[in-house]
């Protein structure tokens, strides 16, 4: 293995291993399950560890209905880099035996991951931004799972057009996310009456002074400044927002990819009022409460965010569909699995009930959420107020607009 990759191995859940052993003949022929993610660059935070544990849990958890199935995992940092995640990727399935990667939370990282699972006929359960995924780079070798930029736009967008945010500047990340984030905003916004008045972007990754690109959109007179970045970069230039006073004229702020984790990170004081959408909320049921008692077991009392569940919650449905086609035939075919993947329902702890579509897309609700006043919070992670639900098959992109050529006319 590479200096890079951190392995770790985890058969059939290590929690459940004590109580039930495995099966010899299937410990020889394991499962073998890839976590790429970010372990020190923007988006450690919202995937890194996390991401790791939360897989960890997911094997636990299948575990205790198939004991008689052997899993492994091994996880690596794919620095935030297309070619470092695609080298990865490439002697994972061609070295490793590894028959199914997950997160990759970097949308460039994300296309290339999804290129070499295409090519080797392998697995690859994705959770970047990039609608793009499901859109013209769609495949039959693997799924877009957490969410997406147009879900985000469809909803924190539409939600600030509609209290008279109409016009905006985006202050943008200069890669792939950022630019789908842009364009998926700027057709929700023109298509209800706002105006773009301008775009800066920003070099990614890299850049920690925003202060000149923040200038800029104050001198557009935009009613929105919108952040089209996220992880450490939206801590970042929502924090430098704050400290040029950019809402002092009235001025709204857009977090478009903000999760919990900059909020903890950023506080509430400054982050108060921000609108931000997230398909999971620790606090949003009892099923959401119980799973994230887990997660924060071994996390340091940290709560997860939508990209790190997403391992769980893509990681246990792949998993369904390894026991119900057979071991050997989904180590076969990454197609034939995720058509498996296709064909049952999905239904877990984080994002409740859902289903995989047609062109790759797994579709559950995404919440708006607004950020409490100190005042407001009971304490730490106690940060959102639920504003709307918004149902699935709304959240998402209309499978007949996104140009994903295995969707028939």
């Amino acid at each position: 293995m590479t200096s890079i990759m951190s392995r770790r191995t985890v058969l059939a859940g290590a929690a459940a291993l004590a109580a039930v052993p495995l099966r010899r003949a299937r410990a020889a022929t394991p499962i073998r399950i890839g976590v790429l993610t970010d372990m020190a660059g923007p988006y450690a935070e919202d995937s890194g560890q996390g991401s790791v544990v939360a897989t960890k849990l997911a094997i636990e958890d299948f575990a205790k209905l198939h004991p008689d199935i052997a899993v492994e995992m091994v996880s690596a940092d794919m620095q935030a880099k297309p070619d470092v995640a695609a080298s990865l990727a490439g002697a994972w399935f061609d070295r490793d035996g590894v028959d199914m990667i997950i997160d990759v939370p970097v949308s460039s990282a994300a296309l290339a991951v999804a290129t070499v699972a295409r090519q080797r006929n392998k697995v690859a359960i994705l959770n970047p931004g990039t609608s793009d995924l499901s859109g013209a780079a769609c495949s039959p070798n693997h799924i877009h799972w957490a969410f997406d930029t147009y879900s985000l736009a469809a909803s924190t967008g539409a939600a600030i057009l509609a209290e008279g945010g109409d016009s905006w500047f985006f202050v943008q990340a200069d890669y792939a996310f950022g630019a789908s984030l842009v364009a998926d905003t700027r057709r929700v916004l023109e298509a209800h009456g706002g105006k773009v008045l301008g775009t800066v972007k920003y070099a990614f990754p890299g850049t920690t002074d925003f202060s000149s690109y923040l200038l800029q959109a104050q001198g557009s007179g935009a009613k929105v400044i919108a952040f089209a970045n996220a992880g450490a970069d939206a801590a970042n230039s929502i924090k430098q927002a704050g400290e040029f006073a950019l809402t002092a004229n009235g001025t709204r702020l857009a977090a478009l990819l903000c999760f919990i984790p900059q909020i903890h990170g950023i506080g509430l004081k400054t982050a108060q009022g921000l609108l931000l959408t997230e398909a999971f909320y620790w606090d949003l049921n009892d099923a959401t409460r119980a799973f994230s008692a887990r997660y924060s077991a071994e996390m340091k009392g940290a709560k997860p965010c939508t990209i790190q569940v997403g391992c769980y919650s893509g990681t246990l449905h792949y998993l369904k569909a390894v026991a119900a086609m057979g071991i050997d035939k989904a180590k076969a075919s990454g197609a034939d699995t995720v058509a498996m993947m296709k064909q049952l329902p999905t239904d877990d702890a984080v994002f409740g009930q859902g289903r995989v579509r047609e062109d790759g897309r797994k579709i559950h609700d995404m919440h708006l959420f607004q950020v409490k006043s100190p005042a407001e919070s009971n304490g730490d992670w106690d940060y959102f107020r639920l504003v709307r639900t918004i149902p699935g098959e709304a959240a998402f992109r209309p499978l007949a607009d996104g140009g994903c050529p295995m969707v028939r006319a």
